[in-house]
């Protein structure tokens, strides 16, 4: 039994007021789950130095137009007078360089190959986001419907992504590219070339994204909160995208920043063989195609697209997996 505490008599202990008077003086105030992640993310400098390229790639991209307007790149003008038509290489400089072509110029035409890089930023990144999208909003719906519902319903998505999976893709984007080149569904040109291309990337790839997908659903569907919308009347389709769709923002958004770099390559890849992007259009696969002949003459003219891949698609995994590590609440 504890003893009593001893006050002086006639003297009033301290008021309430005073106890508390100086925890007013710094709020503690609480962090929102994003408000954690975005302050995990600044601790990763790669992610933000990725980041920062990312921005300044679609700020390119969105805006490669009026900069070619401004300061005057045409990047399909023919510049014959720079180009030796013996050695198919510039005549001066190392590919052409100089101050009115600060990356050189083409090895065959003499076109400039910076207008052409910046051509090349907003077909690709176009290809690419939009089949990224595509495949994203497949993915996902596939994949939560499967997850939740499971029983036959997950069975039959599940071997449809598996028979999607084992679809052989490049063979089909090379066909289908092929047979669509002169104009189908009332496009022609370079629409219906980007057109086909963001169809076969995007939703022959939305498996990759399903897959996980399910497998995140299958985890939340037995935890507390969707009992409880269960227990109050709610339906499948106000569980699936107002209950468990939130908690899967988070690995939608990491997945798509590590899908876009994929997609950017693929593009490349078919513009590479010669069914992507058609010349005299540019496009980053094509300019690397158009310098496979000249790469002994003037090896610049393969490095600068190369690099822009390579910058690109390092940019976008790198803040993925920054975004991957923030969002991760097990992650200290």
């Amino acid at each position: 039994m504890t003893a009593p505490m001893e006050t002086t008599p006639g003297q009033a202990g301290p008021p309430p007021e005073a106890i508390l008077s100086g925890a007013g003086r710094k709020t503690i105030e609480g962090r929102s789950l994003g408000r954690i992640a975005w302050t995990r993310l600044k601790r990763d400098k790669a992610a933000m130095a990725g980041g920062v390229v990312v921005i300044l790639l679609v700020i390119l991209a969105i805006l490669a137009k009026p900069i070619e307007s401004v300061f005057g790149l045409d990047p399909n003008q023919f510049h014959q007078d720079l180009i030796d038509p013996e050695l198919l290489s510039p005549k001066s400089g190392w590919g052409g360089m100089s101050w009115a072509h600060p990356l050189g110029v083409d090895p065959k035409f003499g076109r400039d190959i910076l207008a052409r890089i910046i051509e090349g930023s907003w077909i690709s990144m176009l290809v690419a986001t939009g089949a990224t999208l595509l495949s994203v909003v497949i993915g996902t719906v596939m994949g939560i419907v499967a997850g939740y519902y499971g029983g036959w319903v997950d069975s039959v998505i599940s071997r449809l992504m598996d028979t999607f999976l084992a679809f052989p893709l490049l063979l089909f984007a090379i066909s289908i590219s092929a047979s669509l080149q002169d104009g189908a569904f009332g496009l022609n040109g370079l629409p219906l070339r980007i057109s086909v291309l963001i169809f076969v990337i995007g939703f022959f790839n939305w498996p990759y994204m399903g897959r996980i997908i399910r497998g995140q659903t299958l985890s939340l569907r037995e935890r507390e909160f969707v009992e409880a919308a269960r227990s109050l009347g709610a339906r499948g389709p106000f569980i699936l995208f107002r209950e468990l769709l939130p908690n899967l923002v988070a690995p939608i958004l990491v997945y798509s920043t590590l899908l876009i770099p994929t997609n950017i390559l693929f593009e490349a890849a078919l513009s590479f063989l010669g069914v992507g992007i058609a010349p005299p259009q540019a496009s980053w696969g094509g300019m690397l195609t158009q310098a496979v002949d000249v790469y002994q003459s003037d090896p610049q003219f393969m490095f600068v697209p190369g690099l822009a891949i390579f910058i690109t698609v390092l940019a976008f995994n790198l803040l993925g997996d920054g975004l991957r590590d923030a969002l991760d609440p097990r992650s200290k």
